[in-house]
């Protein structure tokens, strides 16, 4: 995505590249995001032994859906009950993996775009430790760490760059 925008000259593709753009982080940094809000509330839930109904769930996933995207976004039925057509809670708690997954290609990329040697060996490195430590340790070796917010926080300023770069367009 990132080639694709520095190299395309015309307005259209770039409006829609943007587009792709904002849409993948919507997707995978805070739907995934709230989806794990989600779960851990709703798990919560179960051990305080609260009725886990259709009518609770959807008050949960209605709260959420305000508190991601603002008490603007109109809601109805068929928002709130966006946690029943959604397989990923079949499977406890891996949709957080999306948005740290997300937050470490754009971080692992920046990197690699910076033009440093060392990002570009520390890579390679990544790559070729394959699954012989915890992912943790071998993403710190590539030079991200994620126990802190820093990767998390320099994938929402991409997204800021292309929200700004977007209402240029539109402005």
């Amino acid at each position: 995505m990132e080639h694709m925008l520095k190299t395309t000259t015309d307005s259209q593709t770039r409006v829609y590249l943007l587009s792709e753009y904002l849409n993948q982080f919507r997707n995978t940094l805070f739907v995934q995001t709230m989806f794990a809000e989600f779960e851990l509330i709703i798990h919560n839930m179960e051990e305080r032994s609260e009725p886990l109904t259709i009518e609770s769930l959807s008050k949960v996933y209605h709260d959420l859906s305000v508190k991601y995207w603002g008490s603007e976004m109109i809601t109805d039925e068929q928002n709130n009950l966006g946690w029943a057509k959604t397989p990923h809670f079949y499977r406890a708690f891996y949709v957080y993996q999306y948005a740290t997954g997300y937050s470490v290609a754009i971080a692992l990329t920046k990197r690699l775009q910076s033009g440093d040697f060392q990002a570009l060996e520390d890579y390679l490195g990544f790559l070729k430790a394959g699954s012989s430590d915890y992912p943790i340790n071998i993403l710190k070796k590539a030079g991200i760490d994620m126990k802190t917010p820093l990767p998390v926080c320099e994938a929402l300023q991409v997204f800021e760059g292309l929200i700004s770069e977007m209402e240029e367009y539109y402005n």
